[in-house]
């Protein structure tokens, strides 16, 4: 988690865990703070594309 920085500034991210099991993070989300992005974890993979790729793609 410490290595997993902000796609967009570079910032760090703050981890929310909605689900785990086993100590797996299998839903949540990942925060920054700097430019306000939310990255959400979805069946344990979390994606971090840009939010202006991710509407594109969705």
């Amino acid at each position: 988690m410490q290595i997993l920085v902000c796609p967009v500034c570079k910032g760090p991210l703050q981890l929310k865990v909605d689900r785990e099991e086993a100590g797996e993070v299998i839903g949540g989300s990942l925060y920054c703070s700097s430019c306000r992005h939310s990255y959400p974890i979805e069946d344990a993979i979390p994606n971090l594309l840009p939010p202006d790729l991710g509407k594109a793609q969705g």
